[in-house]
């Protein structure tokens, strides 16, 4: 075997132990590019929810030129080094779409959470406690005793320099004895149906301390936001806005997505309209609509529009 025999079988070998090395670093490499993009796609879907595929475009297409287009020249077969490039410039380009997308969210949050922190920076009004005496249980007897009256009755002055309100008239007394009770298998919600029934016939300051009263009795029970909510209700009819403001502020801030929040926010708003506090009326409205878009075109629509007309906000 001469030396030219020897040398071509040499390369040969080399040759066979170097592809399969290629291969394997080839393998690798691929592997890698397919875990961090299977991982930016987990981010994209954290950003952008949805898995319908209406917020991804595919990372390359050339399939089909674009019409009028030049066609490019022919060139060189793509290799395993110009896949990797494109591979990963479709990367970099969703990286900088998620990055865009979440600067975006930052700034939205930011705004929202500024419009929060003046609404709590209001002064919160004081709410006093209500000073009518208890309401007697349906068709019972008037106590002897005079009931202490209701806070919008008529104050006369008293000689020990102090206030006292006026007693409520027997008719009232009546009236009130002739609103029936619920009585059913949840007390809770008898409790709340029965501030309902004084609100709704006019009764505002019977109904200011039923509703406490139930409030204070079943905290957790699943009338409590339609109860804070209707006690803000009965105090803002009964023309007393600024401790309205308070229960509607604490029934809002409890639970947004409750039944009665929006209700609240709204209330709130007409609130602040009726004690001349604009800023905080504008606030509150642009937080409602900002909030809660479909009741502002849908059930509340009404109320929305006729609130915002009273009002002059500057956007």
């Amino acid at each position: 075997m001469n030396s030219r025999t020897r040398a071509a079988i040499v390369l040969a070998l080399l040759g066979t132990a170097l592809v399969p090395a290629g291969a394997q670093a080839q393998d690798g490499t691929d592997a890698r590019l397919r875990r961090l993009e299977s991982e930016l796609r987990a981010v994209q879907r954290a950003v952008f929810p949805g898995g319908d595929g209406r917020y991804f475009t595919p990372e390359v297409d050339t399939s089909t030129p674009a019409p009028g287009a030049t066609p490019a020249p022919a060139g060189p077969a793509p290799t395993a080094v110009t896949d990797i490039l494109v591979r990963l410039d479709a990367m970099e380009t969703q990286m900088a779409r998620v990055t865009a997308r979440s600067e975006e969210t930052a700034y939205q949050l930011q705004q929202l959470e500024q419009r929060l922190q003046a609404m709590e920076a209001a002064p919160a009004a004081t709410v006093p406690a209500p000073a009518i005496g208890v309401i007697p249980a349906p068709g019972a007897t008037p106590p002897a005793s005079t009931p202490t009256p209701p806070p919008s009755a008529a104050a006369a002055p008293a000689s020990s320099g102090q206030t006292r309100a006026a007693a409520p008239s027997p008719e009232r007394v009546a009236a009130v004895q002739a609103i029936a009770k619920p009585q059913t298998d949840d007390a809770g919600d008898d409790e709340y149906s029965y501030g309902f029934r004084l609100w709704q016939a006019g009764f505002y300051p019977e109904a200011q301390q039923q509703l406490a009263l139930f409030l204070q009795r079943y905290p957790s029970h699943a009338r409590t936001n339609w109860g804070r909510n209707l006690l803000g209700r009965a105090y803002l009819d009964n023309g007393q806005p600024r401790e309205a403001a308070t229960h509607f502020f604490e029934n809002y801030q409890a639970n947004k997505q409750a039944d009665r929040a929006p209700d609240s926010l709204l209330y709130l708003a007409e609130s602040m309209i009726a004690i001349n506090d604009t800023n905080r009326a504008c606030i509150a409205l642009a937080e409602f609509g900002d909030g809660y878009p479909a009741l502002a075109t849908g059930r509340l629509k009404e109320q929305y529009d006729r609130n915002r007309s009273r009002v002059r906000c500057s956007s």
